[in-house]
């Protein structure tokens, strides 16, 4: 097998959470470009930014209108997914929301969105997407973590805490599922110029703080993640399991 053919997904059918935007078209494109025909979710009406990025690549594009907060309307998606699919080959655990506001004046509405969207969803997507894969003999989760899985950050507790979280899943699912042939992994995004980091680009100071510690001397964008996902998603990472890939300008290394 040469080494470029190891990273073609020909065949391969995706799950995207969180498609519609950001990170999530950008890694939904590439997987598409690569080969797959995308299966995306998002909580939005219009998706035709994404459909049509996907379709450009001459690939299929499903879509579904989910909201992943909602325990039953969850269940009610996995298992429409299920039925319409023969199987699940990729799942790209994306979806979250942030919520900004200093820990001691955090409420509880906003911690409870956070850990159901960032964490309670992505376990159960997680579990119920893996246990088909490992019946199937093999698959690819990616979890999107964030710097904030290793860090403290500033005014969101309720993120930092699920993304932590979300790394703990990624070691653990990865323990259990490796010799199933099920590979787990998560991408840790820098920062990177979308909806999320929208207030801190616009904050002159917050914003030239951040761009002085990056080497890379720039905000990231969602074309820095095609890559990172498809090798990821691929067989070229076959033996990469339970670990998560910075992908953050160096950030990580000042």
């Amino acid at each position: 097998m040469s080494i470029l053919s190891q990273f073609d997904l020909t065949g391969k059918t995706a799950l995207v959470t969180g498609c519609d935007t950001g990170l999530g078209m950008g890694m939904a494109t590439a997987l598409a470009e690569a080969g797959a025909s995308i299966v995306g979710a998002s909580i939005v009406e219009d998706y035709s930014a994404v459909k049509n990025a996907v379709e450009a690549t001459g690939q299929k594009f499903t879509y579904h209108k989910v909201d992943i907060s909602d325990r039953p309307s969850l269940y009610a998606f996995i298992n429409k997914v299920k039925a319409e699919n023969k199987k699940i080959d990729i799942l790209v655990n994306n979806a979250g929301i942030i919520m900004r506001k200093p820990a001691a004046e955090h409420p509880d509405e906003y911690w409870d969105k956070v850990i159901d969207i960032n964490l309670n969803a992505q376990f159960i997507l997680g579990r119920e997407f893996g246990k088909d894969m490992i019946a199937n003999g093999g698959g690819k989760i990616i979890f999107t973590c964030s710097l904030l899985s290793f860090q403290g950050g500033i005014n969101v507790p309720g993120y930092t805490a699920s993304k932590s979280a979300v790394a703990g899943l990624v070691r653990a699912f990865g323990n259990e599922w490796g010799s199933k042939g099920v590979c787990v992994n998560g991408i840790a995004p820098g920062y990177i110029a979308t909806n999320n980091t929208q207030a801190l680009r616009e904050d002159p100071e917050r914003s030239a703080s951040i761009l002085s510690r990056i080497p890379a001397g720039r905000w990231g964008v969602p074309e820095d993640f095609k890559g990172p996902v498809v090798f990821l998603a691929s067989p070229a990472s076959d033996y990469v399991n339970g670990t998560v890939l910075f992908v953050d300008g160096g950030w990580m290394a000042r």
